[in-house]
């Protein structure tokens, strides 16, 4: 039976009308149904009712009401050998939160073509879990570090946290070329755009941006590469592979801001993710007050890489 679901809003979404909103969220959502919900006052944002006008702003906390499409499209059960693997990701798990490495591939959640995401799987493979929700999101093509949340309460905690920016993140990239500076903080507004074919850009936009700042540190240096630490201020979509493609030295195979002639070399070799990896995050944690550190090794194919240009140099 459908139940009823929380939505968190991301910075990147701020300033999106209540219905626009949701239907970027949850695919083939009608308007007439969200219009219904908003009359009834079973939509509501912070515990409020709201009006058809109203536009979400980061860390509103949105109540979705139960609701089942027609059309909606089946999850696929997930199988026996995969949901053993899926064990094998998670790098911490209490009554209160789980921490997973998620793998470059796999979107965080169903919609927009994707039947099963990372959270339906994670559902499945924990049938009895009363909640799991997502405090936050990782890019498709983005592996490491992410956080779900088995609580309301502990939802609402990471979601304050993130919007209060008192979590840290810190990524891995391997980016084209040489990094040059010891210590470099990006400091370039973005803004997203909609092309003409459907496809979302983010571009710098220094008149209509919105702030976003990135520090970024070389960790390994390379023949052709450089293996970079970036750390996000901000949270805006696709901030990490924009900011370094905007000092030209783009991620290796990023295959919306990167350099794609250069990344056929390595793609020959078997290597086709992106390398963008969220090596770690840090965050207080809720019930016992203390700081907790987690990381995610990188996968097989990151390993072999970075192995075979080390022998190289």
């Amino acid at each position: 039976m459908p139940e009823v679901q929380y939505l968190s809003v991301d910075p990147d979404r701020e300033g999106q009308r209540i219905d626009n909103f949701l239907i970027g969220h949850f695919n083939r959502l009608p308007k007439t149904l969200i219009y219904r919900w908003l009359r009834k006052g079973e939509l509501r944002v912070n515990k409020k009712r709201i009006k058809p006008t109203y536009r979400v702003t980061a860390g509103d906390t949105i109540r979705i009401p139960p609701f089942q499409l027609e059309d909606k499209e089946e999850i696929i059960p997930v199988k026996e050998d995969h949901l053993t693997y899926l064990e094998s990701l998670i790098l911490f798990e209490n009554e209160d939160y789980m921490v997973i490495n998620k793998p470059s591939g796999i979107a965080v959640h169903g919609g927009s073509g994707v039947n099963s995401g990372l959270i339906e799987r994670l559902r499945q493979l924990r049938p009895k879990a009363k909640k799991l929700e997502l405090a936050h999101r990782l890019d498709k093509e983005t592996s490491g570090c992410i956080i779900i949340a088995k609580k309301y309460s502990i939802l609402t905690y990471f979601h304050q946290i993130l919007k209060d920016r008192k979590a840290q993140k810190i990524y891995h990239a391997l980016v084209h070329g040489h990094w040059q500076s010891p210590q470099k903080k990006i400091n370039a507004p973005l803004k997203r755009h909609l092309l003409a074919h459907g496809e979302r850009i983010v571009k710098i936009d220094h008149s209509e941006g919105k702030e976003a700042l990135t520090s970024v540190k070389p960790l390994q240096t390379f023949s052709d590469y450089t293996l970079v630490e970036a750390k996000p201020h901000t949270g805006r979509t696709h901030q990490i592979r924009v900011h370094l493609a905007s000092e030209n030295h783009p991620i290796v195979c990023d295959k919306k801001y990167g350099w794609q002639e250069r990344d056929l070399k390595i793609m020959k070799k078997g290597f086709n993710r992106l390398f963008l990896h969220a090596y770690s995050i840090s965050f207080i944690d809720p019930k016992t007050n203390e700081r907790q550190l987690f990381t995610a090794p990188y996968d097989q194919k990151c390993n072999k890489l970075l192995s075979a240009l080390s022998k190289k140099n």
